[in-house]
């Protein structure tokens, strides 16, 4: 069936994304990195079709970079650029925050049966970020930092605004891992906040999930500034 090929294809095309996505947050790809689309299929044994598609799924994501001369990279984040994702991730939560403390009706109550439920699988994210983050185990950090603030943005109930704040998120890593990969041990660096923040938004209190998120954006951009540094 004509069908088939489709699906195969694009399971194939956001199999090889998430492969390079997680090359990427791994640091195994480092920063200004180029490749084409040839040596990636190559590399995966498929043909250029899904590869090219992956390729510029993750220039969307500004995971890489297209050039039309020199194929695909790896960004080259600037420590500015990680200041202004930071400002970015700030007002889209700040906004956010503003519309639950308004009554916004895409928040549901917290009582209500589904609303709690979801709450609670996105505190157990929250408690996994935490024992990767104590553990000083990046790479399981980030999977689970990913899934907990694509989960608790699903709870708003905007999509829009949710993939908005992934790709923020997303870019925000990539960024950081250039800095943090560089570092041994990484344990009590990792902010670890993350269930403080469901408990907040539980409890409609606005003004200390501002605060947490504040702690952790500051947390987070004085280690990535004192890293670059040197």
């Amino acid at each position: 069936m004509p069908g088939n090929g489709t699906v195969t294809r694009s399971t194939l095309r956001q199999q090889i994304a998430d492969a390079l996505r997680d090359e990427v947050l791994a640091g195994r790809l480092q920063p200004g990195r180029a490749f084409t689309v040839k040596e990636i299929a190559e590399q995966y044994g498929v043909s250029a079709t899904p590869v090219r598609e992956a390729l510029v799924d993750l220039s969307a994501q500004g995971i890489l970079e297209a050039d039309q001369h020199r194929g695909f990279s790896v960004p080259e984040y600037s420590l500015d650029d990680y200041r202004g994702m930071i400002e970015a991730r700030c007002l889209v939560t700040d906004g956010i925050f503003h519309a639950l403390g308004a009554g916004h009706p895409a928040f549901k109550d917290p009582d209500d049966p589904r609303t709690a439920a979801a709450l609670a699988t996105v505190r157990r994210r929250g408690d996994e970020a935490q024992r990767a983050a104590a553990a000083g185990d990046l790479t399981i950090l980030i999977g689970y930092d990913l899934r907990f603030w694509r989960e608790l943005s699903a709870v708003f109930g905007n999509p829009y605004l949710g993939d908005f704040l992934h790709r923020l998120r997303v870019q925000s890593w990539v960024c950081a891992v250039q800095h943090l990969r560089r570092l041994p041990d990484l344990r009590g660096l990792l902010w670890a906040g993350h269930t403080r923040l469901v408990d907040a938004l539980t409890q409609r209190d606005i003004e200390a999930a501002r605060a947490v998120v504040a702690e952790y954006n500051a947390q987070n951009l004085a280690l990535i500034e004192r890293l670059a540094a040197g």
